[in-house]
Order: structure tokens, then C-alpha cells, then sequence
């Protein structure tokens, strides 16, 4: 009998996958490599330390919760050696995506004879809704499991090759990468342009999310930013963020709110949702990073949708 282990998206669906007491231990990935800078050598000394700085500065996410819940988690993947067969839960959201890419290139150095399986959620009816893996009832989740993809050693060394792309300083190379089709990743060219949409708009410097929000702010009027939050998750797409995030996206564009209890645009604010103001001189950060990317040494052309260096 094959052993297998199992590398879960987060610890809630880990709880879910404990009840369908499937064979093999569950490791979580608690990362969310989406966001800050991150370094292609997935689980060395410096990896870690440049994720714990990001999460410190911007989450105040302590030492001891990182090396609790992140680094321990990890230490457990490390020592889990003799398993077989390794199968992934991911779902389709950028947010996924990235982590998945990271654990694969992982995987790739530090497991090269296991078997390596992808569950990956989302498209899952005949609708236009997609689905996260705790949306699934139980017996869907075993049947997608019955059905999970083997991934060759070709999908393996694209996903290492898509990861250090977004590792790069330049965007621009993962813009170029067109052959998704070739490889059995159903949702991560999607992910991709997401992710490439997170660049500053060449109209009015602030992203395609920050547009969002002020454009959310000022035709449904919420009556409270717990409204505004609600609304940004229920209807954010494909970046798959949490609470945390969007509040972090939306303390940035503090200065263009007039209030928040109700959420109110200031004029300014207004004046660039029109891009007839470009906001771009004052929200640029010399020191935040999209990938391994540098966000304001580029910009996003919403028209060509293209990426332009600075």
C-alpha cells in the first residue's frame, strides 16, 4: 500500500478534510505568498526570514505565532519523508495559486520521487460560480479526490518555472508566458492576469482593486466598512483575499474617504475614479513588493492590457 500526505490551502478546509478520514497525514500551508515580497528558494533561512519581516511590518503577526503556525507547520512537511503519494488541496483564487506554485516548486527539490496529485476546486457546475473546497459537500469532495489529477514531471517543473517568474524584479516576464494550456493547471493563467492587474493603472495610479473599492464606496453607498468589507468579498473575483487584506488596501486610501461610518468618497477621491487626478505620486511605497517585483516600477495599461516599465 502507497503511503499519501496531504497539503491543504488553509486551516479550515483542513478541518473538513480530517472529518472525510481519508488515509494520510494533513499538513497546512499557512502562507499567503500572494502578497509581499517573496524569494525563490522556498523554505530556506532567508525565505522565511523576508516572509516573517512582510507579516511582522504589515499583519503584526508576532515571532512566536509565526514560528507556531507557520514554521512549525513547515518543519512537520520537512519530516514527512517516506510518503508515496502527495496530494494537493488548492482552489482556484490567486491567493491559492501562488501558494500551490511555491509548495510544487518545494516539491520539486525536496520530493523528486513521490507521486504528486492536485485537488483543485472551482469550476464546478454548469454556472458561472466558481467554488472554494469548503463550499463542496462531502461527497463531492471524495469524488474529486476518486478523480484528482496526476501531475507529470513537465506540469512540476513549469509550476517551479512559473514561481520563479513571479520571483523576478520584472513582471513583464510573466506577462509573456502563454503556453497555460500545455500543462494541467486549469486556473492559473487567470490567476496570472489577476495577479498582473495589481500593478498601478497607467490612468490614475492605483490598481485595479483600489478602483474597485473607491467605485464600490461611491455607487452602494455602504453604511458602515464592515458593509464595504462584505461586499468587496462577496463579489472580489478571483484574488481570494480575507478580511485583513482588503482592510490593509483600504487604510492606503485613507486620504480619499471622507468617512466610514457610512463609507463616503471625498472629492478627491471622486476626481480619481474619473482619472481626471492621478494619484500614483502620493500612494507610491518605494518599498512594496508584488512577487519578487517591485509594484511602483510598473504600470498597468488598462487598454492593451499590458505591463510598462518605469
Amino acid at each position: 500500500m502507497s503511503s499519501q500526505l496531504h497539503i491543504t490551502n488553509g486551516d479550515s478546509f483542513t478541518q473538513k478534510l480530517k472529518s472525510l478520514q481519508l488515509k494520510g497525514d494533513i499538513i497546512t500551508w499557512r502562507e499567503m505568498l500572494c502578497e509581499g515580497k517573496t524569494e525563490t528558494n522556498v523554505g530556506s533561512e532567508s525565505f522565511w526570514k523576508t516572509r516573517f519581516e512582510f507579516l511582522h511590518k504589515n499583519y503584526k503577526v508576532s515571532k512566536s505565532w509565526f514560528v507556531e503556525k507557520t514554521l512549525k507547520e513547515y518543519r512537520s512537511l520537512c519530516n514527512h519523508k517516506q510518503q508515496d503519494q502527495i496530494i494537493l488541496w488548492f482552489e482556484y483564487d490567486l491567493f491559492c495559486q501562488v501558494n500551490m506554485l511555491a509548495v510544487l516548486s518545494w516539491l520539486k527539490k525536496h520530493r523528486r520521487y513521490a507521486e504528486i496529485y492536485l485537488v483543485c476546486s472551482g469550476n464546478e457546475d454548469q454556472t458561472d460560480k466558481l467554488y472554494g473546497l469548503n463550499d463542496l459537500s462531502d461527497e463531492y469532495l471524495l469524488r474529486m479526490f476518486d478523480k484528482k489529477t496526476k501531475l507529470s514531471q513537465n506540469d512540476i517543473e513549469y509550476a517551479d518555472y512559473v514561481w520563479q517568474l513571479y520571483c523576478s524584479d520584472n513582471p513583464i516576464r510573466l506577462e509573456n508566458l502563454m503556453d497555460y494550456d500545455s500543462y494541467q493547471y486549469d486556473y492559473l493563467s487567470d490567476a496570472i492576469k489577476s495577479h498582473l492587474k495589481r500593478f498601478p493603472t497607467i490612468k490614475n495610479g492605483l490598481n485595479e482593486m483600489e478602483n474597485r473599492i473607491l467605485e464600490m464606496a461611491i455607487q452602494e453607498k455602504p453604511k458602515s466598512k464592515k458593509e464595504l468589507l462584505g461586499n468587496l468579498i462577496g463579489s472580489q473575483g478571483l484574488y481570494g483575499f480575507g478580511d485583513t487584506q482588503y482592510e490593509r488596501v483600504i487604510s492606503n486610501l485613507k486620504p480619499l474617504f471622507s468617512s466610514f461610518n457610512p463609507v463616503r468618497v471625498n472629492s478627491r477621491g471622486k476626481s480619481i475614479v474619473l482619472s481626471e487626478s492621478n494619484y500614483y505620486s502620493q500612494i507610491r511605497d518605494s518599498e512594496v513588493y508584488l512577487g519578487g517585483a517591485l509594484k511602483y516600477n510598473f504600470l498597468y495599461n488598462t487598454e492593451t492590457s499590458r505591463i510598462l516599465k518605469l
